[in-house]
């Protein structure tokens, strides 16, 4: 008996938005579109989902929906010039990474991050 895959499913206002974000300035496949929900295949295993019937539930700190990559000053970059208002990347000595923050549409913070190690 084994896990063979898993889906993390966050609420969301609009799919389409969703998919500009997801899609568009990540670059994350589509996986499957069930109509009201929307599931992207994360690069190295996973899934996200995203349904416009569940709640958003963004606050503050979390969730926290972190994406790996060495091209974290690309990705800023290209949030620069979509103007979604990211924070500056910067070296966190004590996790070991070099990452930034953004928020999706509907106030999800994203992490973009590479390990230093």
């Amino acid at each position: 008996m084994k896990i063979d895959g898993s889906i993390f499913f966050l609420g969301c206002h609009s799919l389409e938005k969703i998919n500009e974000f997801y899609r568009d300035f990540l670059g994350l496949e589509l996986f499957k579109d069930q109509g009201s929900c929307r599931i992207y295949s994360v690069p190295s295993g996973g899934m996200i989902g995203f349904c416009e019937h569940l709640p958003v539930e963004a606050g503050m700190f979390s969730p926290i929906v972190t994406f790996l990559t060495e091209f974290v000053d690309d990705f800023y970059e290209k949030a620069l010039r979509l103007e979604m208002s990211p924070n500056k990347p910067s070296v966190n000595e004590r996790f070991g990474i070099y990452h930034f923050f953004l928020k999706d549409p509907d106030g999800h913070r994203v992490e973009i991050q590479k390990f230093l190690d």
